[in-house]
């Protein structure tokens, strides 16, 4: 008995080879498609986290690139005070000269930075993931802790001596306190010179980015110039009543 096989007519025209070819192009085409959907989401993704990382990194550099330049204003003001008292123990008939100029530098070591970027990014876990180096948050921390001891050691311990009014009399003056502030000063503010620089290193950001990011700040906060003009009339109006109320207290008026 003699049987044939028949070849089934589709793969003799090819037309069963071609679906099938057809199925895998489709099938690949699928494949890459939700390759690159996918690939391109995780890669705007990380893009993002990148620029939001950028972002937090360069806002806390900023704030403590402003807070040194503020404290080091403040450490050179107890450095001129101390040489105006060396001054006027060698000729104390200097003092109501020295006196007005005394008080203006005194006035430059209460300093009062703002804590907003401090507090952004201590009490934000997302901030803190978002850098994702933990080296780089102890520091910033560190430094924060830093600025603190100053603000209590030095800003307000100068304040609420001064509520005493020491600087009325030669010898309140000359026994006020500034070896103690500028000790203080100056291993605080070396402490927080190493924390900024060990944190641009880790994060490798430049001296030439910090300066662009404060360019671009001081352009948002146009406000800014006005208030330190402020702040300064207001200073200078009252070095004016203390004055006045030490020659009214000369004049013995009834």
């Amino acid at each position: 008995m003699n049987i044939k096989l028949h070849t089934p007519k589709t793969l003799k025209s090819g037309s069963g080879m071609g679906s099938i070819k057809q199925f895998l192009l489709s099938l690949l085409a699928t494949t890459v498609s939700i390759a690159l959907t996918f690939g391109t989401a995780a890669i705007v993704d990380h893009n993002k986290k990148q620029r939001e990382k950028h972002e937090i990194v360069m806002m806390v550099m900023y704030d403590m690139y402003n807070s040194l330049k503020t404290i080091e204003k403040a450490d050179s003001s107890i450095q001129q005070s101390m040489k105006i008292q060396r001054q006027l123990v060698e000729d104390t008939t200097q003092f109501d000269k020295q006196m007005t100029r005394l008080l203006v530098l005194v006035s430059g070591i209460l300093i009062d930075y703002t804590e907003t970027t401090e507090r952004i990014f201590s009490s934000s876990i997302e901030s803190i993931n978002t850098v994702g180096n933990v080296l780089f948050t102890e520091n910033v921390a560190e430094f924060y802790r830093c600025r603190q001891m100053y603000k209590a050691q030095v800003c307000d311990s100068v304040l609420n001596k001064m509520a005493g009014a020491p600087f009325t009399s030669l010898k309140g003056t000359l026994d006020f306190d500034y070896m103690g502030y500028a000790l203080t000063s100056i291993g605080l503010t070396k402490s927080m010179k190493q924390q900024y620089a060990q944190c641009k290193q880790m994060m490798e950001v430049s001296d030439e980015e910090i300066d662009a990011y404060r360019q671009q700040r001081e352009q948002i906060d146009r406000g800014s110039s006005e208030d330190e003009s402020t702040d300064s009339m207001i200073n200078e109006i009252i070095q004016h009543q203390r004055y006045i109320e030490r020659q009214k207290s000369k004049l013995k008026l009834e």
